[in-house]
């Protein structure tokens, strides 16, 4: 699992990767980034300042069947504001992993995507 951060108005996100396995598909989740701790107390030396918090929007690429289309899914009760930016920034990211998963299915079939 691993993610990418971004900021907007001093406002942090993080797009969160993995492979969601009762999907069978690759998954991008926008989320709130949460500040922590500059150092954490098992790596003293680590410089994480935010972690991924909870999931907003989910983009998730089927990839046992690449004619199965991509699908964005929204997580959340409270209706929370996406800034433009934002969610281009997660679209292109969502693109990113639906070109990964296709180009993994074309190598090597769907056991390459995980």
């Amino acid at each position: 699992m691993s993610w990418e951060l971004g900021e907007h108005v001093g406002r942090h996100y993080a797009v969160l990767f993995h492979y969601a396995l009762p999907d069978d598909a690759g998954s991008a989740e926008l989320r709130e980034a949460m500040s922590t701790p500059a150092r954490g107390t098992e790596n003293p030396d680590a410089v994480v300042t935010h972690l991924p918090g909870a999931s907003v929007l989910a983009a998730l690429v089927p990839d046992e069947d690449p004619n199965l289309e991509p699908t964005v899914h929204i997580h959340s009760h409270d209706e929370p504001v996406v800034p433009y930016e934002i969610m281009r920034w997660f679209m292109e990211q969502a693109a990113d992993q639906v070109e990964r998963c296709r180009t993994a299915f074309e190598q090597g079939g769907p056991e390459a995507v995980e």
